[in-house]
Parts: C-alpha cells; sequence; structure tokens
C-alpha cells in the first residue's frame, strides 16, 4: 500500500516551492531532497543539535522536528537565503569569515540562521547575550569562542550597514532637496 502525497506550497528564500510529499515528510527532508536546498544538514534528527535550523517565519525552527505540510504559508529562509540581495554575504556571514566562526562546517548552516534571527531581535548583544543567543546549537569542532566572537561581529557588521544605508537616504534627500530648489 502506498502512503497518499500532499501537494504542499512552500515559499521558500523568496520563492515557491512546489512539492507533493507524505504527509509525515520532515521540514528538513523535504528541503533537501525535495527542493535541493542541501545547506540546511540534518543531525542528530531529535531536535537537539540544531544543524537543521531554518528561519519560519523570521523564528528558528528545527526543521527536523517539523512536518513540511504544516510549513505551507509560512516564509522558510535556509541558509542559501541568507546572502544578500547582490549575492555579497549577509552580516553573520562575513562575521564567520571574519572570525573564522567555522571549522568542519557542519554545523554552520544551524548557526547562521540562529543568529541571524538572534541579531535581528538584540541588533547590540553583549557576550552573555551572545552566548544564550547559541545555547540550542551545538559544535563538535570550535569551543564556542571564535562563533561568539562572529555574533559579535555580525551584530556590529549589521549596524554598520544600517548606519550607511541612512546616511546613503540622507544624502540622497539632501540632493533631492538640492534639485526640487532650482
Amino acid at each position: 500500500m502506498s502512503e497518499e502525497l500532499h501537494d504542499v506550497q512552500l515559499r521558500v528564500n523568496a520563492g515557491v516551492q512546489q512539492i507533493r510529499v507524505p504527509a509525515r515528510r520532515l521540514l528538513s527532508d523535504a528541503l533537501r531532497h525535495d527542493c535541493g536546498l542541501t545547506g540546511t544538514h540534518v543531525g542528530c534528527e531529535h531536535g537537539v543539535c540544531g544543524a537543521c535550523t531554518v528561519l519560519v517565519d523570521g523564528v528558528p525552527m528545527r526543521s527536523c522536528l517539523m512536518f513540511a505540510v504544516s510549513a505551507e504559508g509560512a516564509e522558510i529562509t535556509t541558509v542559501e537565503g541568507l546572502t544578500e540581495a547582490d549575492d555579497s554575504l549577509s552580516p553573520v556571514q562575513q562575521a564567520f569569515r571574519e572570525c573564522h566562526g567555522l571549522q568542519c562546517g557542519f554545523c554552520t548552516p544551524g548557526f547562521l540562521t540562529t543568529i541571524s534571527a538572534g541579531i535581528e531581535t538584540n541588533p547590540d548583544p553583549t557576550e552573555d547575550d551572545a552566548r544564550d543567543m547559541i545555547a540550542g546549537n551545538l559544535c563538535r569542532c570550535t569551543g564556542y569562542t571564535n562563533i561568539v566572537k562572529s555574533v559579535l561581529r555580525a551584530a556590529e557588521i549589521q549596524r554598520e550597514r544600517a548606519d550607511g544605508a541612512e546616511s546613503d537616504d540622507a544624502a540622497g534627500r539632501s540632493r533631492h532637496d538640492r534639485q526640487d530648489v532650482r
């Protein structure tokens, strides 16, 4: 007897994926096998390690604990969706690169998504805040020191970019105002 399949429309990384899956298909498996987004890693399959973390409506979620059918209608962001619109690195990706926040890289996608959401909520974390932010993700290689440094640097980069965008907006308004006077 074959399992009944369900048509599911997933909004992933600002795009739409139409998939047909059994009701019991985990979101992690759907992302990897049905959508081809292999950046989402599956570690413990019990929601403990955090390697499979994705953002669901901006909130970090363990995709190994969520059925794909329950994600329909939600906005999902995987590690592949963290890059900027111009394909440059996001603040968190840039910080991990600068601060050597990874070694083998298996846990990295879960950390990147978790921290991206964390610095949206807390744009100026302390070192203790950074440790709390990543407490639910496990890394077997780094000892976390450089990951904590990466959190702090990512928040700094994000603030710098926001300040630069505000300056650019103000300069653009100023040029526009001068043109109106002529």
